[in-house]
């Protein structure tokens, strides 16, 4: 699994012009799900961002988990970011999980997530758009096979 974290002071999502979606301070979470990806990439994935420390404590030092300050996920299906692009000039998709595969995958990480912190989400498979004030910025990227 792969996920892009962006630290905002809100977040919304919408779906044909309609809002879906919407938090406050908090995180949103681009989810790609890739062949092969386990529940153990789920939850290592889920305990590594309710526990990043990407929020400024009373010091401004940044120190604080999304728990800590009481933050919200905005967590969003995001295929491409397993978009090869090492050949041509059109990205290859061949190492994102088929829909019927990671449709159940992002659900099951939806529902866990949730658990841990208040999530919302968008729409598996569909054309999204996203508006948020990033805040810091600060933006970080995570895949479960390259842990560093």
């Amino acid at each position: 699994m792969r996920a892009v974290i962006q630290r905002v002071k809100e977040a919304t999502l919408s779906v044909e012009g309609e809002i879906v979606s919407a938090i406050g301070k908090g995180l949103i979470v681009y989810l790609g799900i890739g062949v092969g990806d386990s529940d153990v990439d789920r939850d290592w994935l889920i305990n590594k961002i309710v526990n990043l420390r990407i929020f400024n404590d009373t010091d401004g030092k940044i120190n604080l988990s999304v728990k800590d300050v009481g933050g919200e996920v905005l967590l969003v299906s995001q295929f491409t970011l397993y978009a090869s692009t090492k050949k041509g000039n059109r990205p290859s998709f061949l190492r994102s999980a088929k829909p019927e595969e990671a449709i159940s995958k992002y659900e099951e990480f939806q529902h866990t997530l949730k658990e841990e912190v208040p999530t919302q989400s968008g729409i598996f498979g569909a054309d999204m758009q996203v508006t948020y004030t990033n805040d810091g910025p600060i933006t970080i990227t995570i895949d479960t096979k390259q842990k560093e």
